[in-house]
């Protein structure tokens, strides 16, 4: 029996420093060490069912998306039984699991987080620059300071959910217990954040549920360091379960199980769409109703009025759209230039795309590197084809793309005429940003012609220095966005700070990185004790006058 004669509180969490990896830096010294690494070796990358590393005969490459050519090693693919077997796995650690004092499940992830910033730091940002084509700095915000902030924030928040209790009185003493769902969690998550793939499992994790994780194909060498972080961690054989199967032998077999508590997950709008209807037609067999959570697709925008500054303007467009090639959820798509500043924010982004160079992620040079695979980039490409083809758009940077050695697609800056033209409405997922210039006087009537364009409402962002026009485009776009940023791009919410979610087709706006995220994953129980409970069954109204 473990004893606890304390109310223990975990350390205040503060937000992980992101290194800059300047040149002869230590740090950029060792993680150029660890890319040389990672490369030099063959990785067998196994499955993680009830602590066990699960290999078998399928071997599947995995290849960076800069360098086709490149082995990086095989993972192990599984089958239907891996995934009942992970199921079977998550239910019985689940018992002790939810038994262990929250104090000791919080040590874990804390540990997690010191080791992923410590010895692990090099390790896993090489990982994933190398699978998931990210440079440097991208690699850093994301898979060491994002996922850090996760594991630390969350843990704060778990203690102040568990501090929250309901009033007593004199003979009464009421209180909450905080209880996991009953069954497993199903976590599925995506491949362009690391951060994303390792907080999906873990939330639901450390408030004493057990989870099985499916990680999408192009994320599997960074996702499976995180697990090497975890064990070491002392994370308990069963609680997460890593498998590599394909999505609807997965979803077979997971959402036909009555012991399905709930899915996290991080993707495509249809894909969830699916999901959730799935689990309704499904609704009898399960014990309890299972909770949804999801961060879908986005259309995110700039909105820019005529008081704006140019080069912030430019800047955020850039950046906003074209870091990371555009694969962010967040990624600035579409954006409104009035009239008046469009020539000198199209000069400002010109000459800044210009001076952008495109190439590996182990040349600290490249800003831009490679889409992630070849399905995406078929349809990238395709969307710029008839972008050249259309007689209602100027190719005002960019254009071109290659993959002859890579992935590569150019930043491309498409000006429309027409404001409901395709890749002003669609998602694109890529380094495609679409403007349309209108003239100043119809500001507010491009702020409702922008509210109703897309069925998403992610991210966006509005550009004023004028107050009353920031004031009518928060009044106008309340709903446009689950995350709204004045005078600043609309990527790059740090966890604690700008909780991340939105609605609409966007998603169930759950803010992963805050307190609302994980309450989702708990079934409060409320507990009323009477020290002095009643002996007589009478009430005074039943005496006569």
């Amino acid at each position: 029996m473990i004893m606890t004669d304390a109310i223990f509180t975990v350390p205040q969490p503060v937000n992980e420093p992101v290194w800059n990896y300047a040149p002869g830096s230590p740090e950029k010294i060792a993680l150029k060490k660890a890319l040389a690494e990672a490369k030099s070796t063959k990785k067998d990358v196994p499955m993680y069912i009830g602590g066990e590393h699960v290999f078998t005969k399928d071997k599947v490459a995995m290849h960076p998306p800069h360098e086709l050519k490149h082995t990086l090693g095989h993972y192990s693919k599984g089958k239907a039984s891996h995934v009942k077997d992970a199921i079977a796995a998550a239910l019985k650690a689940k018992p002790a699991w939810e038994a262990m004092p929250w104090q000791e499940r919080a040590a874990i992830f804390l540990r997690a987080a010191d080791l992923l910033t410590g010895p692990y730091r090099a390790k896993m940002s090489a990982a994933t620059m190398l699978c998931q084509s990210k440079n440097a700095f991208q690699a850093e915000i994301d898979c060491i300071c994002e996922l850090a902030d996760f594991w630390r924030y969350n843990v704060y928040f778990m203690q102040e959910i568990y501090k929250q209790q309901p009033l007593s009185t004199r003979t009464i003493w009421n209180r909450t217990d905080w209880r996991p769902l009953e069954g497993f969690v199903f976590a599925l998550t995506p491949f362009n954040f690391t951060a994303i793939a390792g907080n999906l499992p873990t939330a639901p994790a450390m408030l004493g549920n057990v989870a099985v994780w499916k990680p999408a194909e192009s994320q599997i060498y960074s996702a499976s360091v995180i697990m090497e972080i975890l064990e070491e961690a002392g994370l308990p054989a069963g609680v997460i379960n890593l498998v590599y199967i394909d999505g609807p032998t997965v979803g077979e077999i997971v959402f036909n199980h009555p012991d399905f508590a709930g899915i996290h997950f991080t993707g495509s709008t249809g894909v969830f769409q699916r999901i959730w209807k799935t689990i309704g037609d499904n609704i009898s067999m399960y014990k309890s109703y299972p909770r949804i959570v999801g961060e879908t697709g986005g259309k995110d925008f700039v909105m820019v009025h005529h008081s704006a500054d140019p080069k912030a303007v430019a800047v955020a467009l850039g950046r906003g759209a074209f870091e990371f090639q555009g694969q962010k959820c967040s990624a600035a798509s579409r954006a409104y230039v009035p009239k008046s500043l469009w020539k000198e924010v199209k000069n400002h982004l010109q000459a800044d795309l210009k001076s952008m160079k495109m190439g590996t992620t182990e040349d600290f040079r490249n800003f831009i590197n490679a889409v992630i695979d070849q399905k995406s980039f078929d349809k990238i490409s395709a969307y710029i084809d008839a972008a050249k083809k259309s007689d209602k758009v100027k190719v005002i940077a960019g254009g071109h793309y290659d993959k002859s050695k890579g992935y590569f697609i150019e930043p491309t800056v498409l000006e429309v005429s027409d404001p409901m033209y395709v890749t002003m409405c669609e998602e694109i997922f890529g380094p495609v940003l679409t403007i349309y210039v209108y003239e100043d006087k119809k500001y507010e009537k491009t702020l409702e012609l922008l509210d109703s364009t897309s069925p998403y409402a992610l991210t966006g962002a509005i550009f004023a220095n004028d107050r009353a026009a920031l004031a009518l485009a928060n009044d106008k776009l309340r709903h446009a966005a689950g995350n709204y940023y004045i005078n600043d791009k609309p990527t790059g919410a740090v966890v604690g700070q700008q909780p991340f979610g939105g609605a609409r087709a966007s998603g169930t706006n759950d803010k992963a990185g805050s307190m609302l995220n994980m309450y989702r994953w708990l079934s409060p129980r409320t507990i009323k004790e009477n020290f002095v409970p009643p002996v007589e069954y009478g009430y005074p109204f039943l005496g006569e006058e």
